[in-house]
């Protein structure tokens, strides 16, 4: 029978407590949410939701064509100039997710005969670029510095380092200004995805780059999304005009994609102007982290230390973490929960997102419920 292997991969799934479900939310509901991305909480925003309405009424519902045919619009235009402003670069480049722009930056920058050298505990969309990049591509330990350094000094041409800035998993910071050196030492560039850190981390939320003194050099070239600190949707690629020029001719996730929806442009715009108005959000974020990850280990559960606003809890089991999960969610709580494959080291998580707009309350609330359920 056609496709009978896809009943048997779903069995054995089910047996290692790795079936996933989709679980549509409605609009109003009453799940206090520490599960999303939204870290400054402005998906919501009155300003972000008129950024997008507004967009809409003038642009339409679609940018009715890729961005080098009909959807390049001149709002568009306005959202680079200031998203490369803001985050310290020459230029960028905004595609229709943060997984395309990763493909973009690692397929453009990673061509046939050059080096890739990975963290081990990169984003998925990382990992798939350098599957599709035609350069050969090296994994190396987390975190590790010496290891990169390692990699790029045995090989003879173009290489790239590739990393998170804020990895997505425990919520730890990769070691930039090291990473930086190792790759100028052996004179390759170095790509980083600050997904997790624009909005939370550097001056005023301009992200973990420009916090590292390293935005805007020629050798450096960042990823991020806006779907998270932002509360839009898309992806952005920053770096040096030329290097913006060279994707926009090669990368083949912007070519043939269709640009991003105005609205979502729109909205995007919106909070980052609002970002630029409120620049204490990103430290309101930052404690809200950290007082999560206070209060969690306080109460004797293995929570990782969090960089930025991602506080991982360790579970026992895939199985546990997923009961666990629920639980939280039958008690009014919303927690992410990481099991095998998107676990690098195999050890499931419940994944907590701290948000600027939490009360104290709402922090007493969840860590109250995450101990009261918590695996025996």
């Amino acid at each position: 029978m056609a496709f009978g292997w896809i009943d048997e991969q779903a069995e054995a799934r089910r047996r290692a407590g790795l079936l996933r479900t989709l679980r549509p939310r409605p609009a109003d509901s009453p799940l206090l949410d520490l599960a999303s991305n939204d870290y400054l909480g402005l998906a919501r925003h009155p300003e972000v939701v008129e950024g997008a309405a507004g967009a809409a009424r003038t642009w339409g519902g679609g940018a009715t064509g890729s961005r080098l045919v009909t959807g390049t619009t001149e709002l568009h235009a306005r959202l680079e100039t200031e998203l490369a402003e803001f985050c310290g670069f020459e230029a960028a480049l905004v595609l229709s997710s943060g997984y395309a722009a990763n493909l973009a930056a690692v397929t453009a920058l990673g061509p046939h005969g050059s080096l890739i050298v990975s963290d081990a505990g990169n984003h998925a969309s990382l990992i798939d670029g350098c599957r599709l990049a035609r350069g050969t591509t090296q994994v190396v330990g987390h975190a590790d510095p010496e290891a990169v350094a390692k990699a790029l000094a045995a090989h003879q041409g173009e290489a790239i380092a590739l990393s998170d800035t804020v990895f997505s998993v425990d919520g730890d910071a990769a070691p930039l200004s090291l990473l930086a050196g190792a790759c100028r030492e052996h004179g390759a560039g170095l790509v980083v995805d600050d997904a997790h850190g624009l909005g939370v981390l550097g001056e005023g939320g301009r992200g973990a780059v420009h916090a590292a003194e390293l935005a805007g050099a020629g050798d450096v070239v960042a990823t991020a999304t806006l779907s998270k600190s932002l509360g839009s949707q898309g992806g952005v690629v920053l770096g040096r005009a030329r290097v913006i020029g060279h994707l926009v001719n090669t990368a083949r996730t912007f070519i043939f994609d269709t640009g991003l929806a105005p609205a979502a442009a729109g909205a995007a715009l919106a909070a980052l102007r609002l970002l630029r108005r409120e620049p204490e959000r990103p430290a309101r974020v930052r404690a809200v982290a950290a007082e999560l990850h206070a209060r969690l280990t306080a109460e004797g559960l293995a929570a990782v230390r969090p960089d930025a606003a991602v506080v991982s809890v360790r579970a026992p089991s895939p199985d546990a973490a997923v009961r666990w999960a629920a639980d939280c969610r039958a008690e009014g709580l919303s927690v992410g929960c990481f099991r095998p494959p998107s676990v690098p080291d195999g050890v499931s998580r419940l994944r907590l997102t701290a948000r600027a707009d939490l009360s104290e309350a709402d922090i007493e609330r969840a860590v109250r419920v995450v101990t009261a359920v918590r695996p025996c």
